[in-house]
């Protein structure tokens, strides 16, 4: 009798030790933290979104009051701009 093919879940992220040690390495609304968040722990770094409000409890906002601050480990801060700046570049000026 033939089995299935097992797909293991990935091991879970380490959590920053200490709060501190945060840097922050980009601003955005909600929508885009998820996709930014889903990018940088893929490489394999740990990421914190921080909001002024609980998004569960106000889903829409308005310019920065829906802004989410994204925090990495300090010694994963210059390998999460680069890879930030390299896949998604500034817009041309006009």
């Amino acid at each position: 009798m033939r089995r299935g093919k097992v797909i293991r879940l990935p091991a879970a992220q380490p959590e920053p030790s200490d709060e501190r040690d945060l840097v922050e390495v980009h601003r955005c609304d909600r929508a885009e933290a998820l996709v930014v968040r889903a990018l940088l722990e893929s490489e394999g770094i740990p990421t914190l979104l921080r909001a002024h409000l609980a998004h569960s409890v106000h889903p829409f906002t308005v310019g920065d009051q829906g802004e989410v601050v994204i925090l990495v480990p300090a010694q994963a801060a210059e390998q999460s701009r680069s890879l930030l700046a390299y896949l998604a570049p500034d817009p041309p000026s006009p």
